[in-house]
């Protein structure tokens, strides 16, 4: 049998793979596992993996042109999660190493992580809840309802057009802006950014991280929101000028945040915002549901045993260039 080798750390193993894929996984191929309970080094990794045909790596192990020069049986990088920023493709592609990714199965956990986070900010249930465990007086206060308000999503991707139809449910109004994507639907207003941000109760960003991207929640951004508004990341932190949004949240420019990203360790908002008293944060969990869980590594599973069987999975980013891969299972390429 061909030999894989589990990058992820012992500790995550159960949250970021689960004793499905793991089943699975062994019922087709030698499993190796990282045995510390941390990221193991490039170094460490090379090691660890040298008579390996296929890693199947945690979304924080970097696929480094170090690691893939060091492991000449590597046949594939597959990676178990839809994020690859952190993998050097043209390193890959030189060293013919074949890589993949998972698709997004956290739409409807992301989803539910925001209209939770909208229900919490407007009806100050973390604040609340926090004053009791403290046994402190809590005040009542009035509170918004999510029907009648205006959501504004940034972004027109997967998760973005399940929230859409959710909010809709909810009776919500529901304003998109994607300079890329139409919407196609009568039912949800198509704007630019700057008009979205003047109009949103609640705006939520959910763009893809580009250079394009980066910062686009800047000062100019924040200054352009509705006064009272709420701002939720649950997108990438490196969207998002995180000063620019300590300055708007201690000017009281805005209601509140929400974030489950930010640009602290392993994309996790970062604890100056987090620990604000107009903030709600969470640890990057808001996919994290068994079945989002489950949904990514079964079919890594599902990629890998393609691989073995010489055919190309879907989510191959770089199959031309996988001469590795295309030797090691006797893939016949095209014009040889």
């Amino acid at each position: 049998m061909r030999t894989v080798l589990l990058s992820h750390p012992r500790t995550a193993l159960a949250l970021y793979f689960g004793d499905r894929a793991i089943a699975a996984l062994q019922a087709i191929a030698d499993v190796r596992f990282n045995p510390d309970d941390t990221e193991l080094p490039t170094a460490a990794l090379a090691t660890l993996a040298q008579d390996c045909d296929i890693i199947i790596s945690y979304r924080q192990t970097p696929g480094e042109e170090a690691l893939f020069a060091a492991l000449p049986r590597l046949a594939a990088f597959a990676r178990c999660a839809i994020d690859i920023r952190n993998i050097d493709l043209p390193a890959a592609s030189r060293h013919g190493v074949l890589v993949t990714q998972a698709s997004a199965g956290f739409t409807a956990a992301v989803s539910e992580w925001i209209v939770g986070a909208m229900i919490d900010l407007s009806r100050h249930i973390s604040a609340s809840t926090a004053l009791y465990h403290a046994g402190q007086p809590v005040p009542a206060r009035l509170g918004r309802e999510l029907r009648g308000a205006t959501l504004g999503v940034i972004g027109y991707g997967q998760i973005s057009r399940y929230l859409c139809d959710v909010a809709l449910a909810l009776g919500m109004r529901v304003v998109v802006s994607d300079p890329h994507t139409s919407t196609g639907r009568a039912e949800l207003a198509q704007r630019g950014l700057g008009e979205l941000l003047r109009q949103a109760d609640y705006v939520v960003c959910l763009a893809g991280a580009t250079e394009a991207t980066e910062n686009m929640m800047n000062a100019q951004a924040f200054a352009a929101m509705k006064p009272g508004a709420y701002f939720i990341n649950a997108a990438r932190g490196n969207l998002v000028d995180e000063d620019a949004l300590l300055a708007a949240l201690d000017a009281g420019a805005l209601a509140g945040c929400a974030l489950d990203v930010g640009r602290a360790p392993d994309q996790m908002p970062c604890p100056r915002l987090a620990a604000h008293p107009r903030a709600i944060a969470t640890p990057h969990t808001g996919g994290l549901t068994l079945p989002a869980v489950e949904h990514q590594a079964l079919e890594t599973v599902a990629q890998v045993a393609e691989l073995l069987q010489g055919r190309l999975p879907w989510g191959a980013v770089n199959a031309p260039q996988a001469y590795r891969w295309q030797a090691a299972f006797n893939v016949s390429r095209p014009g040889r």
